[in-house]
């Protein structure tokens, strides 16, 4: 069903779309894939293209190398002063909020360190599946400064505020089975089957209807910024709107008719 295979190449990403699947590696392994201006902008180009592209219906970030990404390049702020540092803050945030807001789901597939702004970056998608050997942290505060590209507000919604706390105001690392005993990862699995078990996941989303998917992310993420009424009355209105699409029709035929269904994104 899903057989193409396309790799573009970027100058601090690898893109590759496969078999429904885009995948996104940050490409910087010398540097612990941090992150610069230019990785902001060609993620973002990227993601414009994969919203888009109807063959694409997962997303899928990961780095090369032994990292996931290790933050933001620190290399670089030495020479920012307020406007500039205002500025690279602001364009890492609204990049996480496209992330978060993406159309298609999102999954972080974990690999070694995920600190700083690369754990805001795991953070804004929807799924984490971290390696048992990975380390996850907001160390900014060992630099004298703080997270910036949206880790003070996702993180006390993912593990909730005393332990959001805890791991921003201390700046120590935890391990990935911390991290999922707290909420933060989704999963925790060996090095070696990272990419398989990832792959299982996001096979079972592949499954499924990308309207419906869609229109669930966005209940869940709007309601939850709202009050529980307006976010409730969210849920009855896209309840009801479902039921003009063709992937609810051939739903719940499949059901009946004890088959499996083909949803058309429709």
């Amino acid at each position: 069903k899903y057989l193409f295979i396309e790799i573009l190449d970027m100058e601090t990403l690898d893109v590759k779309k496969e078999n429904g699947i885009g995948w996104i590696y940050l490409n910087r392994p010398d540097k612990l894939n941090a992150i610069n201006l230019k990785m902001i902008n060609e993620i973002d180009s990227i993601l414009k293209d994969f919203e888009t592209d109807n063959e694409i219906r997962v997303v899928i970030f990961t780095g090369k190398g032994k990292a996931f990404c290790a933050g933001a390049d620190i290399s670089q702020f030495k020479e920012l002063n307020t406007m500039t540092a205002w500025n690279f803050a602001r364009k890492g945030r609204e990049l996480m909020d496209y992330i978060e807001r993406f159309m298609k789901p999102t999954i972080a597939m974990i690999n070694g360190y995920a600190l700083g702004g690369g754990l805001e970056l795991a953070m804004a998608c929807d799924f984490r599946i971290a390696s048992e050997d990975s380390m996850l942290g907001l160390p900014e505060i060992n630099l004298g400064i703080y997270p910036g590209f949206g880790g003070t507000q996702r993180l006390v919604r993912l593990v909730g505020k005393p332990k959001a706390m805890e791991i921003m105001m201390t700046g120590d690392r935890i391990r990935a089975d911390e991290g999922e005993r707290i909420g933060l990862i989704n999963k925790v699995v060996t090095k070696e089957s990272l990419e398989e078990e990832t792959l299982k996941f996001a096979a079972k989303l592949l499954e499924k209807s990308p309207l419906i998917l869609s229109i669930l992310k966005n209940i869940i993420l709007y309601g939850n910024d709202s009050p529980i009424v307006d976010g409730l009355n969210m849920e009855s209105l896209g309840w009801g709107y479902v039921f003009s699409t063709e992937d609810e029709k051939e739903g719940v035929d499949a059901f009946l008719n004890k088959r499996k269904p083909n949803f058309k994104g429709k």
